[in-house]
C-alpha cells in the first residue's frame, strides 16, 4: 500500500482548536489568573461568578431546564440572550473536552456546540476552584428521563436506542471512539415520528484515523450494558411501560447498529450487466437519511463482477434538500416530513411542471409560515417549529378520519393547540425531582466535602461504578 493510501486525519479536526490538552496525569501548574479559551464571542462571558462554586452560583443567572444525571456539578446559565450549559470539571479534562468537542463540530457531527473552556478560577481568598466546560444549550432538546416522565408513546425506549444507534455509527464512520456510550451521555430531538440524538459529553472520548473493529464492538458492548441498566432504573421508578423488556432493548441497539454499519460499509458484488444495482444501493442509502459523495468501483480479479462500495457517506440527505429549497435547517425526518407536504402542494395547486424551488417559496408562505406562526408563545422555547407543523399534519389526518371528510388546516392546529400541545408542559414539580435525581450522582460537589458520614469510597477507583454512574 502507497503511503498516500493511507487513511490520513480530516484536516478540519486537526485545525479545529488552539486548546491542546495536556495528560491528566500531568502536574503542571494551575494559571495563576482567569484564562477563557472561548469560541464564541459573548462579552457577558467575563461578568459571571467565576469565583464562585458552579453549586452556589446565584438563581437569577440559572435557567431552570432539566438536567441529565452527571457525575459532575453541571448548571444551565443565562449569558445575555444564550443559555450556556456549564459544567465543572478539572482542567485537564475541561480541555481535553473542548479540544474533541471543536473537532467533532468541524467535522458536523451532531454534538452540543463547545463555547469555552474557562480554567485558573479562585475563590476570593484565593482557594482554587475547578475549571469550567461551557457549551452551547441544545434548544428544544431533553435528557432521556426528562422524555419518560412525560406521557409518551409505548415505543418511545425503542425509538430512543434506534437514535442512539444513528449517532454511534456516525461517530464510528468519522474515527471517534466514544468510551462511555449511554443514554445518560445524550440529549435527544424530536423528529418527526422519531428522535435525533446528539453527543453531550466527550470526556472518555478519542478521535482516531480509523476505528478497529473491536473498538467499535466494545463501544457497542458497553452501550448495551448501560442502556440496560438505565432501563431498569427508570422501571424502578416507576417510569417504564411495564411491557418493555430492557435486555430486548438494549440487544436492539446492537442489531440496529450492526444493521446500519453494514448497510453504510458494505461492498456489493454486480455483474457486469448488474449496473443498475448501484443506482438502487444509492437510493436505499438515501431512504436511510444519508448522502453518498463518492462510490468506489473497481472490477474483480477475473474481470466478471464489479465491487462497489460507498467511500464518503454523510448524514442528512433530506434536510439538505429541503435547505436548498427553502432554508428550512431542520431534523432529518422533519425534513423528510415537509417535502412530502412541498409535494402535496405542488400536485393540489396543479404545477408539478413548475419550478420546485418557485413552488416552496410560495408554500413556505401559504402554508408553512402561517402554521407556525401560530405557535403560543408560551410553548415557543418547548417546541421546533417543524415538529409543530409534522404534528398538526398528523392531528389534521386524525381528525379528517373521525369526521369523515378533509379538515381545514385552521381548525386542525387551534384543535391540536387545545388538545395535544399541553402535553408538552413539564410540571413544575416532575422538573424539581429531576434535577434532584440528576444532582444525586454528583461526586464533587463542594458540598459533599468534608462530610462526617463520609465512607471513604470513591467511584473513581471501582472499575464497575462508571457504568451505573455516568
Amino acid at each position: 500500500m502507497e503511503l498516500n493510501d493511507l487513511p490520513q486525519m480530516d484536516p478540519r479536526a486537526l485545525k479545529a482548536t488552539s486548546v491542546k490538552a495536556e495528560d491528566e496525569h500531568a502536574n503542571s501548574a494551575e494559571p495563576q489568573a482567569l484564562k477563557i479559551t472561548a469560541a464564541s464571542s459573548n462579552p457577558k462571558m467575563f461578568t459571571l461568578p467565576w469565583h464562585k462554586p458552579l453549586a452556589t452560583w446565584p438563581e437569577d443567572l440559572l435557567a431552570n431546564l432539566p438536567r441529565g444525571i452527571s457525575r459532575h456539578v453541571v448548571r444551565f446559565v443565562h449569558v445575555g440572550d444564550e443559555v450556556y450549559a456549564m459544567k465543572e470539571i478539572t482542567r485537564q479534562v475541561a480541555e481535553r473536552e473542548y479540544e474533541i468537542l471543536r473537532r467533532l463540530q468541524k467535522l458536523e457531527l451532531p454534538t452540543v456546540t463547545p463555547i469555552a473552556v474557562v480554567i485558573g478560577r479562585h475563590t476570593r481568598e484565593g482557594e482554587p476552584l475547578e475549571a469550567i466546560l461551557v457549551t452551547r444549550h441544545l434548544k428544544f432538546s431533553l435528557p432521556y428521563r426528562a422524555l419518560f416522565a412525560r406521557n409518551l408513546r409505548p415505543d418511545t425506549a425503542e425509538r430512543l436506542i434506534d437514535a442512539l444507534a444513528v449517532l454511534l455509527v456516525r461517530l464510528h464512520l468519522a474515527g471517534f471512539y466514544w468510551g462511555d456510550v449511554s443514554l445518560s451521555n445524550v440529549l435527544f430531538l424530536r423528529d418527526a415520528d422519531a428522535f435525533s440524538a446528539f453527543l453531550v459529553d466527550a470526556e472518555t472520548g478519542d478521535l482516531q484515523v480509523q476505528l478497529t473493529d473491536g473498538q467499535r464492538e466494545y463501544d457497542i458492548d458497553l452501550a448495551r450494558t448501560n442502556i440496560i441498566g438505565e432501563l431498569m432504573d427508570l422501571a424502578s421508578g416507576k417510569l417504564l411501560p411495564g411491557d418493555v423488556d430492557e435486555i430486548e432493548v438494549g440487544n436492539r441497539l446492537v442489531d440496529r447498529y450492526h444493521s446500519l454499519w453494514s448497510a453504510l460499509t458494505d461492498t456489493d458484488k454486480f455483474n457486469p450487466d448488474e449496473m443498475w444495482k448501484i443506482e438502487q444501493r444509492v437510493n436505499k442509502l438515501n431512504e436511510l437519511g444519508f448522502d453518498v459523495d463518492e462510490l468506489e468501483m473497481k472490477t474483480s480479479e477475473d474481470g466478471k463482477r464489479v465491487l462497489v462500495r460507498p467511500r464518503v457517506v454523510d448524514a442528512g440527505y433530506a434536510n439538505r434538500k429541503l435547505l436548498r429549497l427553502t432554508g428550512l435547517d431542520v431534523q432529518e425526518n422533519q425534513a423528510r416530513r415537509l417535502l412530502n407536504d412541498l409535494d402535496a402542494y405542488r400536485t393540489s395547486t396543479w404545477r408539478e411542471g413548475e419550478d420546485l424551488e418557485i413552488v416552496a417559496t410560495d408554500w413556505m408562505r401559504e402554508v408553512f409560515e402561517p402554521t407556525v406562526r401560530m405557535i403560543p408563545r408560551e410553548y415557543r422555547s418547548q417546541i421546533e417549529p417543524a415538529q409543530f407543523f409534522h404534528e398538526v399534519l398528523d392531528h389534521r389526518w386524525f381528525l379528517a378520519e373521525k369526521a369523515g371528510h378533509d379538515v381545514p388546516m385552521g381548525e386542525a392546529v387551534t384543535s391540536y393547540i387545545d388538545n395535544v400541545l399541553p402535553s408538552y408542559n413539564l410540571d413544575s414539580k416532575a422538573l424539581v425531582e429531576l434535577n434532584e435525581e440528576a444532582d444525586s450522582g454528583v461526586i464533587d460537589d463542594e458540598s459533599t466535602y468534608n462530610d462526617p458520614d463520609d465512607d471513604g469510597y470513591n467511584p473513581d477507583d471501582d472499575p464497575d461504578a462508571a457504568v451505573w454512574s455516568h
